[in-house]
């Protein structure tokens, strides 16, 4: 009898239906985003004020450690676990979408909801940007001719001389790689996670599939997530106030879009 429930819940597992989509979704998305901001403008912006209080504080103290180089890998590293900072956001559009009052929405809720296979994807994306700041350091100081910058320096030399286009290239290359692959299985991972009690596995080929079905759109969607949040993370954190609950809502809408209930 077990084994029939257990077979019963995979197949309604993997039975998860992708709608092939249009250019003009990704833009729908945001103008749904955005109304949600407006209906909850509280709520969205003072947890979008908690990302850039964040933000700052983990930078100050990679400064204080003296660890000033490590700021524009994790900066880029932003994007990796952007899908996961975000989940008190897709939790707000799913009361939203409800009619339901958003005194008692919090982000600990809706990770309780699916809490081991979300636990998994928080692992994946810690290891996700593990790799990419092992892997973009240690291209740094392969591509790098002598002498090498002191910690101080590091920035102004490398980032802004202009004398090491190779070891910029280099590494934009390998960050662009990991951040198509992260974008591919995390594209509407957690919100599905959260919304229905599939394990992480399917989650990822589901968001995965969504990507592949529908490359040109959701390379347009994936577009103008750095658009934004790029625009949020170079006005020193500032922007990402109304950036990070603007995509995070929009991607609610995204998944509810891309993987419609049967």
């Amino acid at each position: 009898m077990q084994q029939v429930v257990m077979a019963g819940q995979m197949s309604r597992q993997e039975s998860l239906r992708v709608r092939v989509i249009d250019f003009g979704h990704p833009w729908e998305w945001l103008r749904k985003g955005w109304k949600d901001i407006q209906a909850a403008p509280g709520y969205s912006l003072t947890y979008g004020t908690g990302i850039v209080l964040l933000s700052g504080l983990m930078t100050l103290l990679i400064i204080l450690g003296q660890l000033t180089f490590l700021v524009p890998f994790l900066v880029a590293g932003f994007f990796l676990m952007a899908p996961l900072l975000a989940i008190g956001l897709y939790q707000m559009s799913a009361h939203l979408e409800r009619g339901e009052s958003l005194k008692t929405c919090q982000a600990l809720e809706a990770f309780k909801r699916n809490q081991g296979q979300l636990g998994l994807v928080t692992g994946f994306l810690f290891v996700a940007l593990q790799a990419w700041l092992l892997t973009s350091v240690v291209l740094v100081v392969m591509l790098f001719s002598d002498p090498f910058p002191t910690f101080e320096n590091f920035i102004p030399v490398v980032f802004l001389s202009g004398e090491h286009n190779l070891v910029l290239l280099a590494v934009t290359l390998v960050g662009a790689v990991f951040a198509f692959g992260v974008f591919c299985v995390m594209a509407i991972t957690v919100p599905l996670l959260m919304d229905r009690h599939v394990d992480a596995l399917t989650a990822m080929r589901t968001s995965a599939r969504a990507v592949m079905m529908n490359p040109g759109p959701m390379l347009l969607w994936a577009g103008l997530i750095v658009l934004i949040v790029g625009v949020g993370l170079v006005t020193f954190y500032l922007g990402l106030f109304l950036a990070i609950p603007l995509v995070g809502h929009a991607t609610w809408h995204a998944y509810r879009d891309l993987v419609p209930r049967a």
